[in-house]
């Protein structure tokens, strides 16, 4: 696959075409049509919960929250191909793979909420919390991966990024000792065509994305990252690749942010109608929705009838995390020394009187 996709030829790796058909079924995945509905249920279920959180946020029940929407083939089949004991390195703009990984929704929400607590992800296994900071888990990911080789596992890490940091000096350093030391790590960019209001052609130079991995020493691949088949076996291909023992691999997963970079952005800037258009034409759920159609596996009224059941489903977890216990002041100070230096003690007690201010005026 690496070789027959180059990605100095800029050839993109795609399974179906926009309405759903296959175009390429030599590359086409042996995955039961029962996996491909309970991947497609999920992603619905991902995108349910991603335009609800948005409407939470703009009722002001919510802080700023980064919108999963038009990307959720990349999670969805990521979603597919993790193992339990494979390690999960995100950015922010994974939900289906956080969900997949044991991750609930009320985490999530207590996390956009502003608690702390929802990012400790309890339930879920050898997930790392979400990082904000541009590429700065890419060396989280490379380090976690040359321990899995010192301890001679056969773990995997997925680590995700968006285009832009792309950019960073922390996404060449990850690739750079990645390579050099053949860690089993995973790299999947985002490339959703947009930085916030940066273009990718702003952001390099190169012919694609999946090319920088030439440099490097890795195999690297340009997916469509809106066909769920595409971005499933180019995982796979490459966890495969990396479990056995050869290093790290780098997938360019080509989408579209159809929303906000976050609930504190207007896209509207920045991006064209026109250019909206084309790319609604290419989006993921509506493309596994026509394939499962057209194999009698779902139909609109099941959709339908699913979606209801899962704003009910997210409405309730949404209320858990909303009736939760308010994050303690201390604990904003308490845990970073195991003794509380006196500058600490400081800022908390000059906060304190801040908020005691603050209920008088009230």
């Amino acid at each position: 696959m690496f070789k027959e996709y180059n990605p100095i030829e800029n050839k993109i790796f795609r399974i179906i075409d926009n309405e759903g058909k296959v175009i390429n079924t030599e590359g086409k995945p042996a995955i039961e049509d029962e996996k491909v509905l309970k991947a497609y249920k999920d992603m619905l279920f991902a995108r349910t919960a991603d335009i609800m959180a948005v409407s939470y946020q703009r009722q002001g029940r919510m802080y700023t929250y980064p919108p999963n929407y038009g990307q959720e083939a990349v999670s969805g089949a990521l979603a597919q191909i993790m193992r339990e004991e494979d390690w999960l390195v995100p950015a922010f703009r994974e939900l289906g793979a956080w969900l997949a990984k044991g991750a609930t929704l009320k985490d999530l929400f207590l996390y956009f909420k502003g608690n702390e607590e929802g990012t400790a992800f309890r339930n879920a296994k050898k997930l790392l919390p979400i990082s904000v900071p541009i590429a700065s888990q890419l060396l989280h990911a490379v380090g976690i991966g040359y321990s899995i080789n010192y301890k001679q596992e056969k773990d995997v890490v997925f680590t995700i990024v968006g285009d832009g940091g792309t950019s960073e000096g922390d996404f060449h350093e990850a690739l750079n000792f990645a390579a050099v030391w053949k860690v089993p790590v995973i790299f999947i960019v985002q490339n959703n065509q947009f930085a916030i209001s940066v273009p990718v052609k702003k952001q390099t130079a190169s012919v694609n994305i999946a090319v920088k991995s030439i440099a490097y020493g890795m195999p690297g691949i340009k997916v469509d990252g809106n066909d769920f088949f595409a971005m499933y076996a180019a995982l796979n291909r490459a966890q495969e690749f990396a479990r056995n023992g050869n290093g790290p691999v780098l997938i360019e997963a080509l989408t579209y942010r159809k929303g906000a970079h976050t609930t504190s952005d207007d896209p509207t800037k920045y991006r064209t109608k026109e250019e909206e258009e084309f790319w609604a034409q290419t989006d993921p759920l509506k493309r596994l929705f026509l394939y499962l159609k057209q194999k009698n596996l779902f139909s609109d009224n099941e959709e339908s009838e699913l979606i209801e059941q899962y704003k009910k489903e997210v409405d309730r977890q949404f209320d858990e995390a909303e009736n939760s216990p308010a994050t303690q002041l201390e604990d904003v100070f308490k845990y970073m020394y195991a003794d509380m230096p006196e500058d600490l003690k400081v800022q908390q007690m000059e906060y304190e009187k801040f908020l005691k201010w603050k209920e008088s005026q009230q």
